[in-house]
């Protein structure tokens, strides 16, 4: 999977808002280059809605581990829940901290280096072991931020 493939496999799904912060638009300059996906009903930007899923394409200041500052390393990030993160990664978000994780794993689901403690997986540079599992999580997530949505209308 490249982030192009990711970009255009989410925005074959229903009401996603894919946003690509850069130059002149706003957003903060460390933001550039990455992609943030939310779930909208009309297509106007969300006012206080958190992404389902990113793409990262750097290292941000407290989140090193995945070693996103070797070439063409990025990162999908999936806001999965708790359920689906215990599921997949066989511990609570809870105890993620307890086993030792080497998040510059590549083609792996993993918790989130940082965010993992709320239900967000990671994987880094998705290939053929985690293409499956990586597209089930985006659909499983753009599900959870749909039935948010409707909860919050």
């Amino acid at each position: 999977m490249t982030p192009d493939g990711i970009i255009e496999f989410l925005g074959g799904l229903d009401n996603v808002l894919t946003m690509r912060p850069g130059p002149g638009d706003g957003s903060p300059e460390i933001s550039w280059g990455d992609t943030f996906f939310y779930y909208t009903g009309d297509g106007s930007t969300p006012s206080s809605a958190q992404p389902f899923a990113t793409i990262v394409t750097k290292n941000y200041p407290g989140d090193e581990a995945s070693h996103l500052d070797r070439p063409g390393a990025f990162r999908v990030n999936i806001a999965a829940g708790r359920a689906e993160f215990t599921r997949r990664v066989g511990r609570t978000p809870r105890e993620i901290g307890d086993v030792p994780t080497d998040y510059s794993l590549e083609d792996a689901v993993l918790p989130h280096p940082v965010y993992g403690s709320a239900g967000w997986l990671a994987v880094v540079n998705p290939g053929s072991r985690s293409d499956a599992a990586t597209r089930d999580l985006l659909r499983a997530a753009h599900a959870r931020a749909r039935a948010h949505h409707e909860r919050d209308r």
